[in-house]
């Protein structure tokens, strides 16, 4: 069973993600922000994550970049979750190494495609 981590401070949405993951029979875990992320990262064995851009404290963008640092933690794919869909917030990201962006507001369907090559 694939396992994904959830790295979103907004609680309506993570909680809405991990209850449709799991519905669709993935394992699904949730951290409210970066500095939790991390450290879940870091303690589990993941096939994906799913992280917001804009988050208090540590940004999807400075989770990436610690992720890509840890030879333990470099190879799991990331697709940011973002508002911005502008060519310079898809840039830095392609640049730290993302595997892809979900715009928000995103759909099911939106959801299921884009983490399909990962779970």
């Amino acid at each position: 069973m694939a396992k994904v981590l959830v790295i979103e401070d907004d609680g309506l949405l993570r909680d809405s993600i991990v209850n449709l993951l799991t519905m669709r029979g993935v394992t699904a875990i949730a951290a409210e922000n970066g500095d939790l992320g991390l450290k879940f990262a870091r303690e589990n064995i993941l096939d994906l994550i799913l992280c917001d851009v804009r988050m208090p404290g540590l940004s999807g963008y400075e989770v990436l970049k610690l992720l890509r640092q840890d030879p333990n933690t470099a190879d799991i794919p990331l697709i940011f979750l973002t508002a911005e869909n502008t060519p310079e917030v898809t840039a830095q990201g392609a640049e730290l190494g993302a595997n892809g962006y979900l715009c928000k507001p995103f759909s099911t369907t939106e959801l299921m495609r884009a983490i399909a090559p990962f779970v």
